[in-house]
């Protein structure tokens, strides 16, 4: 989960486990007309949001001529692309890809050069500080260990 100031207020995190930030992801047939947040915030040009997270709050603070589409839930918004109800999704460049591994029809748009810079790591109850120390060393040692980038290759690439 992307870590903000608005969420560490409310729970804790773990040190970051990857760094990411909001990029597109486009049926791979558009993928090139969506480089640029110029190339994606133009007239006729939909782009779906889920309501209430980072994704939304980023599309309302940077799309202006686009129209935002909203879908209620996670369940289901990369089809809505993939169907061509929607044309383009800005979402943590993670998640792109993991997207475009699970459905042929989409791709990722410049994953290795997000619009923005973000960290995510693992929400973890706010106040335990042992769980969290625990959490932290954990996921120290798979990073080092190479542990967790296998794990996390299995899913993206």
């Amino acid at each position: 989960m992307s870590i903000n100031l608005t969420r560490q207020a409310r729970a804790f995190f773990s040190v970051p486990a990857l760094t990411a930030g909001k990029s597109a992801i486009a049926r791979c047939e558009d993928k090139a007309k969506f480089n640029t947040l110029a190339d994606i915030d133009r007239p006729g040009v939909r782009v779906i949001v889920n309501p209430g997270g980072t994704n939304e709050t980023f599309a309302k603070a940077n799309i202006k001529q686009a129209t935002i589409v909203s879908f209620p839930t996670n369940v289901g918004i990369f089809d809505e692309i993939a169907a061509g109800r929607a044309d383009v999704m800005i979402t943590d460049s993670v998640e792109t890809l993991l997207q475009q591994k699970l459905n042929p029809k989409l791709c990722a748009v410049n994953p290795d050069a997000p619009f923005t810079y973000a960290e995510l790591g693992y929400m973890l109850p706010r106040g335990d500080m042992v769980f969290k120390a625990y959490v932290d060393q954990w996921l120290h040692l798979a990073q080092k260990s190479g542990e967790f980038q296998a794990e996390l290759d299995q899913y993206l690439k």
